[in-house]
């Protein structure tokens, strides 16, 4: 046998191979009718979990142990069967994120428009980290950023990032503020960060992961509305300057995850003018409400921070995995995050800015779809509707649970009320009482501690949370504190 026929057979038989994997490899593309089917069993599930939520409850505890026996085999699962686990073991257990009865920690939405925009842009796979790959979906996301500059009053020289998160969108603010202020370590030591003790906890992950835990913290007190004391803030800044410290960086929040209080965004803005101190506003949980021009003089002093933070998986009802961050200017964006590599000198030489620039990611999803539908499918009007609405549902719960004999927190600023029981033990007492509403599970709340007392947290912001919503939670908590009444008498 010769060379050339040692090749041919060789290549005969690398073909024979090749077949062979391709047929098992095109499992994964599978078949027009094969995909139609998988979809319409996906749609008819995905109908029959949203017509079933308004009477759905809100919590329901559920161990899951069928999941940890589910073992991935070699040959696959028929897709029916993938569905009655997700049914069974996850959408059937722990808080019902979509439902409107969650009114527990910062409800999101999940906007079924939204699920098509996911679906839509998973499926065409486009790559936005850089413009040069995917010039349309770049424009999408940064659009939606420009809308975001534009309802929170930042200018056009303004740019941001779409993000997986407040978390994330706060690690790419303190990053930039890090770099505009040029804090390395030979000054990181003298330093200072202000916040308030309200101040939410991937602030203080933030800090940390930048090495800026390194830097001088000061916590600063609050007033009775648990909003940031201007004047405590004005001496602690006058005070380490006066030591030959470094007042670098002033964080506010526009709507505390609390209590939903609003600090004096401009107040503190005049302050970090004086001390030249960069101002970062966490607004992730009230960014939106910036919409309604009725409270947007409580946002007042939000356009004049350098940076700042939205969650549109919040206040835009969009799902889990929905933030932003903001920043006035651009250049120091780019500067901290901008990077190149020869093997992307492709990509290089466009005008539009690419968010792989503008953050820690250069693999992402396309995020921007999923905000983009939903705006221009239902209009910016639809979306005021619901803030509204949660507004006034919220007040309508806090008179209403005070007449049942409860002490409440402050007069809500947005969608977030405290209450809890005065009793002998009044922490046990709402222990016992939150408890038993989770074993209810009519609805969901979620509780806190502030200053050594426990408080339960009514918090309104699904856009499927409405007066009938609101008014089983009214009966929920009444039937249970009579009920413990009763026991504990």
């Amino acid at each position: 046998m010769t060379l050339n026929d040692n090749t041919m057979k060789s290549n005969e038989d690398l073909t024979v191979q090749l077949a062979a994997l391709e047929k098992i490899a095109l499992q994964l593309e599978p078949s027009a009718s094969q995909r139609q089917a998988i979809a319409q069993q996906a749609f008819d599930y995905i109908d029959e979990f949203i017509t079933a939520l308004p009477d759905a409850p809100g919590y329901k505890e559920k161990s899951c142990d069928a999941l940890k026996a589910l073992t991935i085999d070699d040959h696959g699962k028929p897709f029916d069967e993938l569905l009655h686990i997700l049914r069974d073991e996850v959408d059937q257990s722990g808080i019902n994120s979509a439902a409107g009865t969650h009114m527990g920690y910062i409800p999101a939405g999940g906007l079924w428009t939204s699920a098509v925009g996911d679906m839509l842009a998973a499926a065409a796979n486009r790559y936005v980290g850089i413009f040069y790959s995917s010039p349309g979906a770049v424009r999408i996301e940064n659009q939606m950023i420009q809308w975001l500059c534009t309802i929170t009053g930042y200018p056009a020289t303004a740019h941001g990032n779409l993000s997986s998160g407040g978390s994330m969108a706060s690690l790419i603010a303190i990053q930039t503020a890090r770099e505009a202020h040029q804090i390395d370590s030979t000054n990181v030591r003298q330093a200072v960060v202000y916040f308030t003790a309200q101040a939410h906890h991937c602030l203080h992950k933030a800090l940390h992961i930048t090495g800026l835990h390194e830097a001088q913290q000061r916590i600063i007190p609050m007033n009775a509305r648990y909003q940031m004391d201007t004047r405590a803030l004005a001496d602690a800044l006058r005070q380490d300057k006066d030591n030959g410290l470094m007042p670098f960086l002033v964080i506010g929040t526009a709507g505390t995850t609390d209590t939903g209080a609003i600090d004096p965004l401009d107040a503190i803005a005049d302050l970090c003018e004086q001390y030249n101190a960069w101002f970062h506003v966490d607004a992730a949980y009230g960014g939106f409400f910036t919409l309604l021009g009725d409270i947007a003089v409580k946002f007042k002093g939000i356009e004049r921070s350098d940076s700042l933070v939205m969650d549109p998986h919040k206040g835009m009802f969009l799902p889990y995995g929905t933030g932003v961050v903001l920043v006035k200017d651009a250049h120091t964006l780019l500067r901290t995050y901008s990077h190149q590599a020869s093997y992307m000198q492709d990509a290089y030489g466009f005008d539009e800015i690419s968010p792989s620039d503008c953050s820690l990611e250069l693999s992402r999803h396309f995020r921007g779809l999923r905000m983009w539908l939903p705006l221009h499918l239902h209009g910016v009007n639809a979306f005021k509707a619901n803030l509204e609405e949660k507004l006034l549902l919220c007040r309508y719960f806090h008179e209403a649970v005070k007449e049942l004999g409860f002490e409440t927190g402050p007069d809500p600023d947005l969608s977030i009320t405290l209450f809890r029981y005065p009793s002998k033990d009044s922490n046990a007492f709402n222990q016992q009482l939150l408890k038993a509403l989770h074993a209810d599970g009519r609805c969901f709340f979620s509780s806190t501690q502030i200053n050594g007392q426990v408080w339960i947290r009514c918090a309104v912001l699904s856009f499927r949370t409405h007066l009938k919503e609101i008014q089983l939670a009214l009966r929920m908590v009444e039937e249970n504190l009579e009920r413990i009444k009763e026991e504990v008498s």
